[in-house]
């Protein structure tokens, strides 16, 4: 990352922890890597972006229903998901830094003269498939040697699950913190099924926290310990899932380009490379600060998370298709948001850096504060009285402040600082013809408007319904 980039990714962290959205976990006992809080605003536009994506995914849609599971399960639906035989990275020592395998790889790619490339990422693809730490060990010194290159390298097994003890009286068992919120879903499927009666095509979504020992974590908010997801798990019949992954592919990316931060920082990946449970998969990626990234997952996943959990616990996950008269396993489309993803990338290109001011340009419908509502004059009861009154008439309706602190110029730089869309300043004229000034965030201008107009201006401002009218069709 350049020096301009660093400045800018430094400029967010900085402006984001001054103005209440993220802090630094622990922030007074020197904190730990990985971990963040969110501030006051910080939550308030998590939230207003995790109902923007439930009521997209499940609120208005007939097919797709939600639940919430929990954090600790049962530590065979981790053996049985292939997480714990399969959830490891391996990790390169060198000197004092460190790296992931594959970097490490394509920084000895990179040394190597082109003449030998080839074979050499043959070698590296077959070192990659070993699960043992001193058989890749023994295969990269023989080639590094070979290239005269550098060596006295450690290489080291990482589990990125956190192993928890669960304490009874009897005895002592342990679990792990789950590492993804799918699981949750797949074993209760049997569960919503009987509860909502719900008919092959349905989805279950779900919104929850989830925990992944990184060694190594980076660009702020991008990679942490301690996230949360968005998934929903679509349920299909066979056959039908070519159909269905391009919907949701499609679906999805619809739903990112509505916050309107540039349709050229999106754009669509295949992966070559395949977990362990995917048959075939696809990130919407976004540019962050200087390259392309990983935003979403959409994924197919067949019948493999329902096979195995059939198979481990022994208890019956297949459909009964009426038609055909045979059980069959539904084949399963994913689509995984981490939600701290979302709110880098609205940061990273909402911030807009001026000579006299650094404002959040936030979109409207996810900013924090909608409104807030400045008396000019304090001292002057009439003023306040009509302040109040317009406070307490729309408060119900939208989230908003009310604040008679400091000049009316600082005022505004404070709403603008945590993108408040939009201020309403009350002052001696609102007494003469029940009128104020409405400013707007984004180009400073200023409208005059009657009281009695604000909720049916602000609701016109706000409402995204014409969204979801347009864009969701229970197909």
């Amino acid at each position: 990352m350049n020096n301009l980039k660093k400045d800018k990714l430094n400029k967010i962290i900085n402006h984001a922890r001054l103005y209440g959205f993220i802090y630094n976990s622990s922030e007074i006992y020197n904190g730990i890597k990985g971990v963040y809080d969110y501030g006051p605003y910080g939550v308030e536009m998590k939230n207003n972006i995790k109902l923007f994506w439930w009521e997209y995914m499940v609120r208005y849609r007939d097919n797709i229903v939600g639940i919430d599971t929990s954090i600790l399960m049962n530590k065979n639906v981790w053996k049985s998901s292939g997480h714990y035989n399969n959830f490891n990275e391996y990790f390169i020592k060198k000197d004092t830094k460190i790296y992931k395998l594959e970097k490490f790889l394509i920084l000895i790619l990179n040394k190597i003269k082109p003449r030998y490339k080839k074979n050499i990422k043959k070698k590296f693809i077959k070192l990659l498939n070993l699960k043992k730490e001193k058989k890749i060990k023994k295969k990269l010194n023989k080639i590094l040697k070979k290239h005269n290159l550098f060596n006295n390298f450690r290489i080291k097994k990482i589990t990125l699950m956190f192993k928890t003890k669960i304490n009874t009286l009897k005895n002592k068992s342990f679990t792990y913190l789950r590492p993804e919120t799918a699981q949750g879903i797949f074993i209760n499927l049997k569960n919503v099924i009987n509860s909502t009666r719900m008919k092959i095509p349905f989805g279950i979504a779900q919104i929850g926290k989830s925990f992944r020992n990184e060694i190594i974590t980076k660009e702020f908010i991008f990679r942490t310990k301690e996230f949360e997801q968005m998934e929903m798990q679509f349920f299909v019949y066979p056959g039908e899932e070519n159909f269905w992954y391009k919907y949701w592919l499609r679906s999805r990316l619809i739903w990112h380009k509505f916050f309107k931060l540039g349709k050229q920082y999106y754009k669509i990946k295949t992966h070559k490379k395949l977990s362990h449970y995917t048959t075939y998969a696809s990130d919407i990626e976004f540019k962050y600060i200087n390259k392309f990234k990983e935003l979403e997952g959409i994924h197919f996943r067949k019948d493999f998370d329902l096979k195995n959990h059939q198979k481990y616990s022994k208890k019956k996950l297949t459909i009964y298709d009426l038609k055909n008269k045979k059980e069959y396993y539904p084949y399963v489309i994913e689509t995984s948001l981490g939600l701290d993803r979302v709110f880098y990338s609205i940061l990273c290109k909402s911030i807009i850096i001026e000579k006299k001011r650094i404002f959040f340009k936030l979109p409207k419908f996810i900013a924090p504060i909608k409104i807030a509502i400045l008396p000019l004059i304090k001292i002057n009861n009439q003023i306040v009285n009509i302040s109040k009154k317009i406070f307490d008439d729309l408060k119900y309706q939208f989230n908003i402040v009310y604040d008679d602190k400091h000049s009316i110029g600082k005022r505004y730089r404070i709403q603008d600082a945590i993108g408040t869309p939009f201020c309403v300043t009350i002052d001696k004229t609102s007494i003469l013809n029940e009128t104020v000034t409405i400013r707007n965030r984004d180009d400073m201008k200023q409208i005059r408007c009657k009281i009695d107009s604000l909720y049916n201006f602000f609701k016109k401002e706000f409402d995204i319904s014409f969204f979801f009218k347009k864009y969701i069709k229970n197909v």
